[in-house]
């Protein structure tokens, strides 16, 4: 009868404080400092207040709608896409393609996963994919949006993949852009590293270590000014106000992907019309970094990943790769990219 008592009351006073709204107010801004991240979006940013773990946190979305002369025939909930950003990435750096995606009539929806960019950076969180996913949905629930195209890049790949599992009946197609997890990287050999280690490399990211990591995996140790400017975004979270629970939480995720891969669950997608791009010369593998060479030998080779991927996915699943380009192909070949996306 305690616990019982004590539980009603917990929820009671918990949802006492969903009363209270926490989050900012006032038009949407592309410019606020919400998450500890001084950075201006180019489209204005509004927060899904969510009630999580014991807490009231603040999820931070983009929701762009299209040109009323481009819709077209087309009905609004048949041309909706969310844009699930990478672990190194905010939604802001989906720009180029959400410009793309509006000119046909798309309503483009960017999120800023918990603890990364605009959002709230809690001071402590259990990561998982099933509860981003969640996060995730209860932005749509509150715009009354039930069915959408879904794309994520890298971290987002993995986590588009566990929407669509989770929530099939909304998804009506499925692009995943060199999602991680395409390998059980704790089968293959990489040692555990505790969240107390890994908080300490995030916490030591500079300009060179984040500029050296991105030029040796997401552009094949190629460089063009223009990547800077991601760099640069990235810095701004790192230095932010919140930039010590940032790296923290980062950590979080980290344990996230490499605890929880979707390697293996892949044949359930096989019903799903499903696209996935890759770059031929990505490297990916969390966690390579303090692996022993033997096994960084055999870890992040996308050119095979990519195309076993498709094969567990089976006949639903486009398969388009670039051979010469790395882990982010809308970075570094935008038009390449944009072309076979629109051609799906």
């Amino acid at each position: 009868m305690i616990a019982s008592s004590l539980l009603v009351g917990s929820i009671a006073a918990c949802l006492a404080a969903v009363q209270a709204t926490i989050c900012p107010q006032g038009p949407p801004s592309v410019d606020t400092t919400s998450g500890g991240f001084i950075y201006t979006y180019p489209w204005p940013i509004k927060y899904q207040q969510l009630v999580t773990q014991h807490q009231i946190l603040c999820q931070a979305y983009m929701d762009v709608l299209p040109d009323d002369s481009t819709m077209g025939s087309y009905k609004l909930p048949q041309r909706t896409i969310m844009l699930l950003h990478g672990k190194n990435f905010c939604g802001v750096t989906w720009n180029a393609t959400a410009e793309v995606l509006l000119s046909p009539g798309y309503r483009v929806i960017m999120p800023d996963q918990l603890g990364i960019c605009k959002s709230d950076k809690p001071d402590a969180y259990q990561f998982s994919l099933q509860q981003l996913a969640l996060n995730t949905k209860t932005i749509l629930d509150t715009l009354n949006i039930t069915s959408l195209y879904i794309m994520g890049h890298s971290m987002g790949g993995m986590l588009s993949a566990r929407f669509a599992m989770m929530y099939p009946q909304m998804v009506k197609g499925l692009i995943m852009v060199d999602p991680i997890g395409l390998e059980g990287w704790k089968a293959k050999g990489v040692p555990y590293l505790s969240i107390d280690n890994i908080y300490l490399q995030e916490r030591a990211s500079n300009y060179t270590s984040i500029r050296a990591y991105e030029q040796a995996t997401y552009y094949v140790n190629t460089w063009d000014p223009s990547y800077d400017v991601w760099v640069n975004m990235l810095l701004q979270v790192y230095n932010g106000s919140r930039a010590d629970i940032y790296a923290f939480d980062q950590a979080l995720i980290t344990d996230m992907v490499i605890t929880q891969p979707i390697a293996y669950e892949f044949p359930l997608l096989s019903n799903l019309q499903t696209l996935l791009v890759v770059g031929g010369k990505d490297n990916t593998a969390i966690g390579k970094q303090w692996s022993p060479p033997n096994v960084q030998a055999i870890l992040g080779h996308y050119d095979v990943l990519g195309s076993q991927t498709a094969q567990a996915i089976g006949p639903n699943c486009t398969y388009v790769e670039f051979p010469d380009l790395g882990h982010a192909p809308q970075i570094q070949a935008p038009d390449r990219f944009h072309k076979a996306l629109l051609g799906w």
